[in-house]
């Protein structure tokens, strides 16, 4: 039977497309199934602020009548311009294992991208940064996380048969979060304290982080990434979308904020309690018991999750990280966890990977954005 390609046009298609990706996984003990409501607000435009710039199409791969793949395509303008590129992206990409329904999903979002002008197309990526990026190449066998993506180890293969090759590589790592935090620490970030009259905060509500500090975050997470593979700059609409979406959900005791004499946001480390579990649970669905288990994630776990590590390029090299692990790991193990996920480094941000020299760590998983020239 021939493999037929349909382009998703109506919100009932691209629910379709949602639980495709979901169901495809809905047995795997290591995938983070994502909630179908974060997806259809992610993707649907009027709700997601990237999609007033950047161009899509959604496509479905149907054999004998039944879903058998998906895969996004994206154009990102400002990327390009940023980037001087003419770059498509890939994303949301799903498949069973068959070779013709690979070369079908990425025949037509190759052709999509031509015909746009594209000289080139990459990913896994989505429409920013902060969207999940990076076909896993290694760790199958490891827990997947809420930001990443999970795949089949056929996924790679299947890829490469068509043409891709590798464009960059992010690297992954368990730390142990030590019962008790070397004492070095509390020293080093006394002292850097005091020598750059920098504070570390503390938080009574979650309210107060966001009225006071959210867009701040922000505005230092541009800074800082601008020159990170892919990355582009947020805009206003863009930074509030991400505020209302990520902000109103996590501990405030794994979230450091570190702030110079003016208030400024200098530097941040926010972590968050795993949530895969909770999200294999849930099988797509925040209601009717989602809910419950997302907020026992919260309470009960002994593995968190490093969502969010910054500091600006005028503190750098300075020791204000430690200023940071001195907040965060403390009450990670007093809270129980016994690991951290670093979550995606880029293998060419060798800063970010060396502060876990001083831990006991390993790098447990890969993931890989892929690139073709069309």
């Amino acid at each position: 039977m021939a493999i037929e390609i349909r382009e998703v046009n109506t919100k009932k298609d691209l629910k379709k497309f949602i639980w495709f990706g979901i169901n495809l996984y809905k047995n795997c003990e290591f995938a983070a199934p994502p909630l179908l409501m974060d997806d259809l607000l992610n993707l649907t435009k009027g709700s997601n602020p990237a999609l007033d710039f950047c161009e899509t199409a959604y496509f479905l791969a149907y054999k004998d009548g039944e879903i058998v793949g998906r895969i996004a395509g994206i154009i990102n303008p400002r990327a390009n311009e940023t980037w001087n590129q003419k770059y498509a992206r890939f994303g949301w990409v799903d498949f069973i294992e068959d070779e013709q329904v690979t070369k079908a999903l990425f025949d037509a979002v190759e052709n999509w991208a031509k015909v746009k002008g594209m000289t080139s197309i990459h990913g896994p990526l989505g429409f920013t940064d902060f969207d999940h990026e990076g076909l896993l190449i290694e760790g199958y066998d490891k827990l997947g996380t809420l930001a990443t993506i999970y795949n089949y180890p056929y996924y790679p293969t299947q890829l490469e048969k068509n043409g891709y090759v590798k464009d960059i590589d992010w690297n992954e790592y368990l730390i142990t979060v030590p019962e008790v935090f070397p004492e070095k620490y509390f020293r080093i970030a006394d002292i850097v304290k005091q020598k750059f009259n920098l504070t570390s905060k503390r938080f009574k509500t979650r309210k107060e982080v966001v009225n006071n500090y959210a867009q701040k975050i922000f505005d230092l997470l541009n800074i800082c990434y601008k020159d990170l593979y892919g990355f582009t700059k947020l805009d206003d609409k863009q930074i509030h979308f991400y505020i209302k979406l990520y902000f109103s959900f996590f501990r405030l005791d794994t979230v450091s904020i570190v702030v110079d004499e003016k208030d400024d946001v200098v530097a941040l480390g926010i972590a968050m309690p795993s949530f895969t579990k909770a999200l294999q649970k849930a099988k797509g669905r925040l209601f009717p018991l989602g809910w419950f288990y997302m907020l026992r994630a919260l309470k009960k776990n002994n593995l968190i999750d490093l969502y969010l590590m910054a500091v600006h390029p005028d503190y750098q090299n300075k020791g204000v990280n430690s200023i940071m692990f001195a907040d965060l790991m403390p009450n990670a193990a007093k809270n129980g966890y016994k690991f951290a996920e670093s979550n995606p480094e880029l293998e060419t941000n060798t800063r970010m990977s060396s502060q876990w020299g001083s831990f006991e760590y390993v790098n447990h998983k890969k993931r890989r954005v892929y690139i073709k020239q069309i």
